[in-house]
């Protein structure tokens, strides 16, 4: 029993370790990994799997060198925000694979990028045809960039001199039955209106409600409960 309870205190503190170091190094890095943030995060993850499974082994064995490595990254992430080519030379270069409508087979083959893998991306933009691409940018976290010619660009509502009211921000008003009072408060709405709109949708209350969204304009989005479920 007693080395169930350390083992599982152990678990906690590197788990707490490894969410604050990844929030301190921000919400960018956590969508999008550069290659020292992708290595830095398989280190961890085996420097923090030691200790967390042999008992004999002492926790700061793995805390430390965990620090340590946080500390290091914070200091290379300082370091490329202040020098163009320490960046350069830590993350790479983006590297442009459709230029005009051609494809760049020298700069495919330097980031061992595949035609098939281009294409799937491409269509994962709404592309197939790589003529209708101005430029493909490869970034340095992996992901390409498509940039396609004016003319494959959906018109906006300015170019064709259409007036359209702004929506604003959408913000969850019920989720899974449970009202959000600080959202609705601070859409300046109060429960009255809230009643209201739920029975005009012909819900008794919140508890039916799955989802609930609404902007800033007042437009709602309502997903009802499965009540089978």
């Amino acid at each position: 029993m007693i080395c169930l309870f350390t083992g599982l205190v152990r678990t906690m503190i590197l788990y707490i370790l490894i969410i604050a170091g990844i929030r301190l190094m921000g919400k960018r890095q956590v969508g999008e990994l550069e290659p020292s943030e992708l290595v830095l995060s398989l280190i961890i993850a085996d420097l923090a799997s030691v200790p967390m499974q042999d008992y004999g082994i002492p926790l700061l064995t793995g805390v430390i060198p965990i620090l340590t490595l946080l500390s290091v990254t914070m200091i290379l992430s300082i370091l490329t925000t202040k020098s163009v080519r320490f960046r350069a030379v830590l993350c790479g270069r983006p590297s442009i694979i459709i230029q005009n409508g051609l494809v760049d087979q020298k700069e495919m083959s330097r980031n061992r990028l595949t035609v098939d893998e281009l294409l799937e991306e491409l269509r994962c933009k709404g592309y197939t045809d790589p003529a209708m691409v101005k430029y493909a940018i490869l970034e340095t976290n992996g992901q390409l960039s498509v940039l396609p010619y004016a003319n494959q660009k959906p018109p906006t509502a300015r170019q064709l001199k259409v007036s359209v009211e702004e929506a604003g921000l959408p913000l969850v008003v019920v989720s899974d039955g449970r009202l959000l009072e600080r959202n609705l408060t601070a859409l300046g709405y109060d429960r009255r209106w809230l009643d209201k709109r739920l029975e005009e949708r012909g819900c008794a209350g919140p508890e039916e409600v799955f989802l609930l969204l609404v902007d800033e304009s007042g437009a709602i989005y309502l997903a009802r409960k499965d009540m089978g479920m």
